[in-house]
């Protein structure tokens, strides 16, 4: 599959026929990394560094088979690149995120936390989710264990919008909550002041944490396509608002950039990584910038 290939069917609406999340992360994530034409072992050096026992569940690829042959035991070839990673996956389920035409935001976010989900696993690295609105609704601890990928990918599958959102709070609440240093990856369309972001994502790196962030916008809130005067309702607090479409061409645009280049400043700010994702973008270019983060975070 070349890269344009890939990009063509990897579009929100191909992989919202798909059905399961794990046949779309699989999807994605095989068609990403063939499209790049590298090895699909990505994040794996060919330095080899020691034997571990295998476990039930780990990749038939790594297994010494001479030593299997000769100690009847199975044994997995580690490498170098193997980082043994914990990673977080947070995933905003707020009431906003279910805007979007013909997918909205939640859905092409879950896409894309699905695709990360199983190249974390891929990557053997330990995996855990957190599914917010205002409060954390849903926590799976990371995990290296065989039947992560499945559990994490049975709660996306169940997760459905809520109510408001409080992305600072939930972030606040995670140094409590995560104890253990490793990647966090935070899903948001990030309806919050940037300056209190800003607070909340350098205390995290702070205590040691790498931090990746993909802000996930529809294209009617970049740039709305309305004729005429309209009451809008906040899918959130349920207060309507009339506004007028001259304002939406003008003042509004130039208020949702600023709005967006301040996260984006603000992140870097604190040593995060930011990508903007909209729900009629391909997968692909996150998940390419996902692994260069990892490889940038691993030298």
């Amino acid at each position: 599959m070349s890269a344009v290939a890939a990009s063509r069917f990897l579009k929100p609406e191909l992989l919202a026929r798909l059905g399961s999340l794990e046949l779309v992360a699989r999807t994605v994530v095989d068609g990403v990394l063939t499209g790049l034409h590298r090895s699909p072992d990505f994040g794996f050096s060919q330095e080899f560094a020691e034997y571990r026992a295998y476990n039930e569940g780990d990749d038939l690829r790594f297994v010494d088979w001479n030593v299997y042959a000769r100690t009847d035991r199975m044994y997995i070839k580690r490498f170098q690149g193997e980082t043994n990673t914990s990673v977080t996956l947070m995933l905003d389920v707020s009431a906003s995120m279910g805007f979007g035409e013909p997918v909205s935001k939640h859905e092409q976010a879950r896409f894309l936390v699905a695709a990360l989900a199983y190249l974390t696993r891929r990557q053997h690295d330990a995996l855990g989710v957190i599914l917010f609105d205002d409060a954390i609704r849903e926590y799976a601890p990371p995990s290296a264990r065989p039947d992560s990928l499945p559990k994490v990918l049975g709660l996306l599958e169940g997760s459905h919008v809520g109510s408001s959102t409080d992305v600072v709070d939930v972030l606040s609440d995670l140094q409590a909550t995560i104890t253990k240093r490793g990647l966090l990856v935070l899903v948001s369309d990030l309806y919050t002041e940037p300056d209190r972001l800003l607070s909340s994502l350098q205390s995290l790196v702070h205590a040691g944490h790498d931090v990746a962030i993909f802000h996930v916008l529809d294209d009617q809130e970049l740039a709305p396509d309305i004729k005429k005067i309209s009451a809008l309702k906040s899918l959130e607090s349920g207060k309507s608002v009339v506004v007028d479409p001259e304002y939406l061409r003008t003042d509004y645009q130039t208020r949702i950039q600023d709005h967006c280049e301040q996260l984006k400043h603000n992140s870097a700010k604190a040593g995060a990584d930011y990508v903007r994702l909209t729900t009629s973008e391909s997968l692909d270019s996150a998940i390419v910038s996902y692994l260069q983060f990892r490889e940038r975070r691993s030298r």
